[in-house]
């Protein structure tokens, strides 16, 4: 497990293989990713949207910005958490993510930036 808190929010990111497929005549390697939000401050505050620098040993870095996560933009009280899953798709068995998300103080109307930090994606059989 990976983590890193800013301001108070801590972010816990746990990666899987899932496994190889063909898609437009070549093999891709799909990893799943599941991350928890944990706000750790007196404030409530809410995930409006996010930042992800996406590094594939085979490919330019692809950067990718989108509303919330996974169709939702939760509010997360103190001392509660937010809980989702989600994948990646890359052209070679090793590669990585990170990035940010953009969120809200309720208690101060502060907008700030939690950083998730690094977790990398590896096929067990890429592994030396």
């Amino acid at each position: 497990m990976t983590t890193l808190v800013t301001k108070g929010i801590k972010i816990s990111v746990n990666t899987n293989f899932e496994g190889t497929f063909f898609k437009n005549y070549k093999m891709h390697f799909a990893f799943g990713y599941t991350i928890t939000i944990e706000n750790q401050s007196k404030d409530s505050v809410q995930l409006n949207s996010r930042h992800w620098r996406i590094y594939d040993a085979l490919n330019d870095i692809e950067l990718l910005d989108g509303e919330g996560v996974i169709g939702k933009k939760p509010v997360i009280l103190p001392g509660e958490s937010h809980t989702y899953n989600s994948g990646c798709l890359l052209a070679s068995p090793i590669g990585a993510m990170k990035g940010h998300y953009n969120m809200v103080n309720f208690g101060t109307s502060e907008k700030f930036r939690v950083y998730i930090p690094t977790f990398k994606f590896s096929a067990p059989f890429a592994l030396n």
